[in-house]
């Protein structure tokens, strides 16, 4: 009989990105997998499979009590940021642990997020919710310029502008009102204006349970493409100095607080300004953008396996067993292109490479980010190494070593990412590409396996 705790995954994304929490925790749970379509690559992971809308809370508590009467779940997980509200909603009907749908709700409502967060005093930007172009002007007025023009309700740093005088507004107000993003809801005051903060930005994964939320990566974000906010890479130490902070842990425990955030995986962002650190949001899920991958590696802390125990209830792993630095850095179009290849140069690359990783599919359209199109990317790099200068060069080598082959003239195409003003489709799985070892012997004649599992 198989003794291992019994969990709903709700989702996994795409696999790309998050193969390794699923790779992670079906070592030591047995997984049943809710999701909006057949599965293909998790199937390999789980051990039962429901088809259902995920999105619609009652079809999913309905679809989770059926298989929860014959063989009771210990707790139910997400990492998806359009499905952690009907997560959130499972685990209530079922009696499991995790945090009340309404916590959830003032997570990723950026309004209802400062509002809370103003209420209880946490140090944060001033921001306003807006519903036109009138009430922009004027809150902008007020709020003096440059201001930061964005999304209510979008993640990733979707259509996020920096606006530095009044007459470029109405047309980031335009831009930031017309963008949408599948599954995720939209409201009648959807635009916030908001104080520009200055200063690095940082974002923190922490677990959270038993009353104590507990930091496990901190990553410095790298930012281009001004006056769009995109993020262009991330830099880890295992070892930051940041972790044992006092004042930006004050900041991330009073932000959890005053978000009535107590069980669950969370991602904060906050930036380190002149007077403090100052919040920017916080998520109720892991982090994206490999950072989890990366944290895991170079402390040992196993981002999966310590969701999926706060998940069931249990004290996760969180003891760092390792040292080092790691890095991401994604990779963008200097024109418009036609996905066709990724092309990689391996005796161009660093040893300090973990992996590269393809983004785009063949035959999608790939944008410019300077044009304002956020997920433009069309590859990553990670670098694990003992400094930052280590992952620096391999980073640096790996833009030398990669090429974006475009698709034979004629080809077909699909847009690869939102628009800044219309919908996005979302792009599909890739598998990475990756060097198969690290040591000089090996790289003498080893090739890549093209099938390893990427952040």
């Amino acid at each position: 009989m198989d003794v291992r705790p019994h969990l709903a995954l709700i989702a996994t994304g795409m696999q790309a990105w998050r193969e390794y929490l699923v790779e992670s925790i079906a070592r030591e749970y047995r997984i049943h997998l809710f999701a909006k379509a057949e599965p293909s690559w998790e199937l390999a992971y789980v051990d039962g499979v429901t088809v259902v809308n995920t999105l619609e809370p009652d079809l999913a508590i309905a679809a989770a009590r059926a298989v929860h009467d014959t063989d009771p779940f210990d707790g139910v997980l997400c990492w998806d940021e359009a499905r952690i509200w009907p997560t959130a909603c499972v685990a209530e009907a079922l009696g499991l642990p995790g945090v009340s749908p309404e916590v959830v709700e003032r997570c990723r409502d950026k309004h209802l997020s400062r509002t809370a967060l103003a209420a209880a005093g946490v140090p944060q930007p001033a921001s306003v919710a807006v519903a036109s172009f009138e009430e922009a002007r004027r809150e902008a007025d007020r709020i003096g310029y440059p201001v930061v023009v964005k999304p209510r309700a979008l993640a990733a740093s979707v259509a996020v502008i920096v606006v530095e005088s009044a007459d470029l507004l109405e047309d980031a107000y335009e831009r930031v009102r017309g963008t949408t993003l599948p599954e995720v809801e939209e409201y009648e005051y959807g635009v916030l204006v908001e104080e520009c903060l200055r200063g690095e930005e940082l974002s923190i994964d922490s677990a959270v349970f038993g009353g104590k939320v507990v930091p496990l990566y901190l990553a410095h974000k790298r930012k281009g493409y001004e006056p769009f906010c995109e993020e262009i890479g991330h830099d880890l130490v295992a070892d930051d100095p940041l972790l044992g902070d006092p004042a930006l842990l004050k900041v991330i425990e009073d932000t959890h607080a005053a978000l009535g955030f107590h069980t669950g995986m969370t991602h904060t962002e906050v930036f380190l300004t002149e007077t403090g650190p100052r919040v920017v949001e916080l998520n109720g899920r892991l982090g994206g953008d490999f950072i989890p991958y990366l944290g895991g590696r170079i402390t040992g802390i196993d981002a999966g396996l310590a969701a999926a125990a706060v998940a069931v209830g249990r004290t996760p792993a969180v003891e760092r067993t390792r040292t080092g630095a790691a890095s991401v850095e994604f990779f963008y179009p200097e024109v418009a292109t036609v996905f066709g290849a990724l092309r990689v140069d391996e005796s161009l690359l660093h040893p300090a490479t973990d992996k590269v990783v393809p983004i785009a599919q063949p035959g999608e359209l790939v944008e410019r980010a300077e044009d304002g199109y956020m997920w433009a990317r069309y590859a990553a790099a990670l670098a694990i190494a003992d400094t930052a200068g280590e992952c620096r060069e391999a980073l640096d080598a790996a833009a030398k070593a990669i090429t974006l082959e475009p698709a034979p003239p004629g080809t077909a195409s699909v847009p690869a990412g939102p628009a800044m003003s219309g919908p996005p489709s979302e792009p599909t799985p890739m598998a990475s590409w990756r060097p198969s070892a690290e040591s000089a012997e090996a790289e003498a004649g080893a090739g890549a396996d093209a099938a390893g599992s990427a952040g």
